[in-house]
């Protein structure tokens, strides 16, 4: 549905769109764009250029999908199962494809072999351990947060039915889960930086 929702407003804003004289919508979806585009770049830098637009979507995704929860639906990131769909593409395959491909290509394979023993042969063992509990902690933290936030919402639907879930779903439906979302980004795009910059 969420998806469906991306490409239907997709299609609907850049319809008619012109290269002399834009109108005041192509503008604002082109600001939009370009905000994005830069909030993303000032996180990962020109070095990782290549996945902003990735993580630009991913974010747009989560975003929709942490706010689902103001229309009455469970929104997808409370779902261990979509968030782990997430965690594969972001980190395990854009992250560790991309460290090993420009390691590998700058330092050999010995070289990225030895990466593993810095800064110290006794946490080699961690380092190599660390290329599956990153993507995992950072599906596991997301999750959680927005799992929290639904559940203190279904709480206080229990408890004052009227006003008082209003006022707060404004902040865990709306505004945690524009910051989840954030998060998310800006944590997947520091690693994929520090992996591009090895």
């Amino acid at each position: 549905v969420i998806m469906a929702i991306i490409v239907i407003l997709t299609l609907v804003l850049t319809r008619n769109m012109r290269v002399e004289k834009p109108g005041k919508l192509q503008v604002g979806v082109e600001y939009a764009v370009t905000a994005l585009q830069n909030l993303v770049r000032g996180i990962i830098g020109h070095e990782g250029e290549r996945y902003v637009p990735y993580l630009s979507t991913v974010l747009v995704f989560l975003g929709i999908s942490n706010i689902f929860a103001i229309f009455g639906m469970k929104p997808p990131t409370k779902d261990l199962n979509d968030l782990s769909v997430f965690r594969h593409f972001s980190l395990c395959r854009v992250q560790c494809i991309s460290r090993f491909l420009y390691s590998i290509r700058q330092n050999k394979v010995g070289g990225w072999l030895k990466g593993f023993t810095k800064p110290s042969k006794v946490i080699t063992p961690l380092n190599v351990m660390e290329l599956a509990i990153r993507p995992l902690s950072l599906c596991m933290r997301l999750f959680g947060n927005v799992m929290g936030a639904f559940v203190v919402m279904k709480l206080l639907e229990h408890l004052v039915p009227v006003i008082l879930p209003a006022v707060f779903s404004l902040y865990f439906d709306f505004f945690d889960g524009l910051l989840q979302a954030y998060v998310f980004v800006f944590l997947t795009g520091l690693y994929i930086k520090e992996a591009v910059e090895e």
